[in-house]
């Protein structure tokens, strides 16, 4: 398995896992959202490469779903939550 190295247009493997552990999806789940095979979700969690708009397709439903991907910043890549903007919380 490859470690988070391993960049594929922005997103690591684990930051697929991360994002998608935290909206409490399964991968079939997030395939449906993306338009994309499940298959390919389950390859690219496993470090395989992907083409870029599959990439941007998955990037955009978790982060639709409420995901925000957070680049190295010296404790490495990662996912959290989006902040309510002030229009959701009331």
């Amino acid at each position: 398995m490859l470690g988070l190295e391993c960049d594929i247009h922005g997103m690591t493997p684990e930051q697929l896992r991360m994002a998608r552990a935290a909206l409490n999806w399964s991968a079939d789940d997030l395939a449906a959202r993306a338009g994309v095979a499940v298959n390919t979700v389950r390859r690219i969690e496993k470090g395989h490469g992907a083409l870029f708009e599959t990439m941007e397709k998955l990037r955009r439903a978790l982060e639709d779903g409420g995901v925000e991907f957070i680049a190295e910043n010296g404790g490495g890549p990662g996912v959290r939550m989006k902040r309510p903007s002030a229009g959701d919380r009331a």
